[in-house]
């Protein structure tokens, strides 16, 4: 029925063209009248015949289907992508340049505009009747299409729009071979496969990106785990040496090393402490220390409570110390000090671990200790956090640790 209705559209109106023309020549003089009869009457019979082959053509390029969309000469497409526009603007744009036969394009950016001209190509290869095709004397040899970009929330909604480039009214007496609806299924499949390809690489990207992670957290647990048990062998190897030559500071050693021991045995995964609870751990370290060193050693912290909740990497705070003590104070003889003070920074919050002992140029090399508290500032914060050295006034070094007041994307404590 709707075949029907088509092939009756295009006779009616090419019949009451030449009908209109008939009665013209019939007026001016009869025989150019009889004449234009007979021009009319085999007119239609190649209306028909290309109408046939209009159809066909749809019905191929439609899956066998027939509707009044497909069946038009003038196409329209409502595609939503999960895009920005920007971004869907510039596959549509890539899109519509693939077509076959772009004589010009007009892409607008600010306007999320394109404008392009096509030149018609005959789909047979060869034009079926010739010159003699009535269709030919008045269908367009050129088609245009109109796409624009809507934003949205998150997407973008693209128009599409493909048409001859002539009047509307002359729909009635041209038919388009289907070339329009090619240009839009083209066009609509090359937008589609780029959608498909973006999401590949979002979801290769978030493989990749989870298999990094992955790396950095084992990577990042074999760093903490070559700090701890440095720690640990050392305060053992003291402990066992005070049992021998003073039972009372070795029982006080092994209550400081319970409270190390508190703060650190939860926090032996990837998560973050907490600034307090590093405090607590170093201030356990440097008591058992000062049982060692006796006055030797001095400490004195500046921490305010409201940074104690400071979201901090378990053992860094204590690397710091311990190259404090190992490399400033031990080597050095006399008395020293060693300063723990924090302060916020907008929003950083610096840790500084300061001391009095030999100086800048025997610490910088700091040993593995410093390398890894750099590459876990590294691994979990990125460029977000720093750690700086400088030489402390009047001596010794001054080591500071720089980071997001706030916990890192992935990362937790508690």
């Amino acid at each position: 029925m709707r075949s029907f209705l088509f092939y009756a559209r295009l006779v009616i109106a090419w019949y009451l063209l030449f009908l209109v023309l008939f009665i013209a020549a019939d007026w001016i003089w009869a025989p150019l009248g009889n004449a234009m009869a007979l021009v009319g009457l085999v007119t239609v019979i190649f209306v028909i015949i290309r109408a046939h082959s209009h159809l066909r053509r749809v019905r191929m390029l439609n899956g066998g289907k027939l509707d009044a969309t497909a069946l038009a000469s003038r196409q329209h497409r409502q595609i939503e992508m999960p895009f920005e526009a920007d971004e869907a603007f510039d596959l549509l744009e890539a899109a519509i340049r693939k077509l076959p036969g772009i004589e010009h394009i007009d892409s607008v950016r600010n306007r999320l505009e394109v404008r392009a001209v096509v030149t018609y190509s005959d789909p047979y290869g060869i034009k079926l009747l010739g010159r003699y095709d009535p269709m030919g004397w008045i269908v367009s040899q050129r088609n245009r299409v109109l796409a624009t970009v809507t934003r949205g929330d998150g997407n973008s909604s693209l128009t599409l729009i493909f048409e001859p480039a002539s009047a509307p009214w002359s729909d009635w007496l041209q038919v388009d071979d289907g070339i329009n609806l090619e240009h839009a299924k083209a066009v609509t499949h090359a937008i589609t496969l780029a959608m498909a390809e973006h999401r590949r690489g979002e979801q290769a990207a978030a493989a990749q990106t989870i298999t990094e992670k992955e790396l950095a957290i084992a990577k990042l647990s074999l760093l903490q785990a070559q700090v701890e048990p440095h720690f640990l062998y050392n305060t053992l190897a003291n402990a066992q040496y005070l049992v021998r030559s003073d039972a009372a500071a070795a029982d006080e050693m092994l209550g400081h090393l319970i409270q190390y021991l508190r703060h650190s045995l939860p926090r032996t995964d990837h998560a973050l402490s907490t600034l307090g609870d590093e405090l607590e751990r170093s201030r356990a370290y440097l008591e058992i220390l000062k049982i060692r060193m006796g006055p030797r050693l001095t400490l004195q912290i500046d921490v305010p409570d409201e940074l104690l909740a400071t979201p901090m990497p378990p053992m860094m705070l204590q690397t710091l110390v311990e190259n404090a003590i190992k490399h400033g104070l031990e080597p050095r003889p006399g008395e020293g000090t060693v300063w723990i003070f924090a302060r916020r920074h907008a929003a950083l919050v610096a840790v500084t671990v300061a001391d009095d002992g030999l100086g800048f140029n025997t610490q910088a090399s700091g040993g593995i200790g410093l390398k890894n508290v750099r590459e876990r500032l590294q691994l979990i914060y990125g460029a977000a956090a720093t750690l700086v050295i400088a030489a402390n006034f009047p001596q010794g070094v001054a080591a500071t640790i720089s980071v997001p007041a706030d916990v890192p994307g992935g990362q937790h404590h508690g």
